[in-house]
């Protein structure tokens, strides 16, 4: 059965995935810097961030009552919503669309829970492909550490504490999360993700993503021309990668 259909809107889609802790982030606001830089019209959406289920999903998760279908249901009722309101309209009109997380995270987490693969798959199957999809490769041992590097602690559903792997933290996020990296090596293949080395210095990884997503914006409208964007970084380039790795924590669980 065919899903996840190529939309015929003018705009284009690019969208980052990868386990917390990869630089997914990171990466995508370095590229919509550019984007914009480059006079394009830029909309950002972001896993879990519909106003509509934010107040109920907090506060399942601070009362640790969440369920894996709960947890499902819950992240599939905020993208359908976000679909609808931040991604299919920008998309009609045109205008680059950069989401931070798409279905892929739903169909490695949920199914890392326990969830049926394809009831996860069929549950997003109104979703559009996107133009290109980026997965961050990254060591578990790293990204623990840029995790910690950035906060104190690791959050329960993060950690994957609600699954009864490990009293301790780390080594349950260890255990959850490769997990979630086998089902994202799984997608590689099964959907064309797009794999990016994220033990890569920020820049190079920057310069990697601009070039792949170059060829996909001939015909877009732009409102300005500039070769403003075609800088590179420069804080990063002198060696501020330290610094680039301290970005807000990634909106995990």
């Amino acid at each position: 059965m065919e899903r996840y259909g190529e939309h015929h809107f003018p705009g284009r889609l690019f969208v980052v995935e990868g386990v917390d802790g990869s630089g997914k982030t990171t990466q995508i606001a370095l590229l919509r810097q550019w984007l914009v830089s480059e006079g394009y019209p830029v909309f950002f959406s972001e896993w879990n961030s519909s106003p509509l289920v934010q107040r109920t999903t907090k506060q399942g998760k601070k009362k640790q009552l969440l369920t894996p279908t709960t947890f499902s249901l819950l992240h599939a009722t905020d993208f359908a919503d976000r679909t609808e309101q931040e991604i299919i309209p920008p998309l009609k009109a045109g205008a680059i669309v950069l989401a931070d997380r798409y279905i892929y995270t739903a169909f490695a987490r949920d199914v890392a829970r326990g969830v049926h693969p394809q009831w996860v798959r069929q549950l997003y199957q109104f979703a559009v492909k996107p133009t290109a999809a980026f997965y961050f490769r990254v060591p578990l041992d790293e990204s623990l550490k840029r995790i910690l590097g950035s906060r104190s602690e690791l959050k329960y559903y993060e950690a994957g504490m609600d699954l009864n792997l490990s009293t301790d933290p780390s080594r349950s996020f260890k255990m959850f999360q490769k997990r979630i990296v086998t089902e994202y090596e799984k997608m590689v293949d099964e959907f064309g993700l797009t794999v990016i080395d994220a033990m890569q210095t920020i820049t190079e990884q920057q310069m990697l993503l601009r070039e792949i997503v170059r060829p996909f914006l001939r015909g877009l409208h732009r409102d300005r021309q500039t070769h403003a964007g075609r800088w590179l970084v420069t804080s990063i380039a002198n060696g501020n990668e330290k610094t680039g790795r301290k970005r807000k924590a990634e909106n995990a669980q």
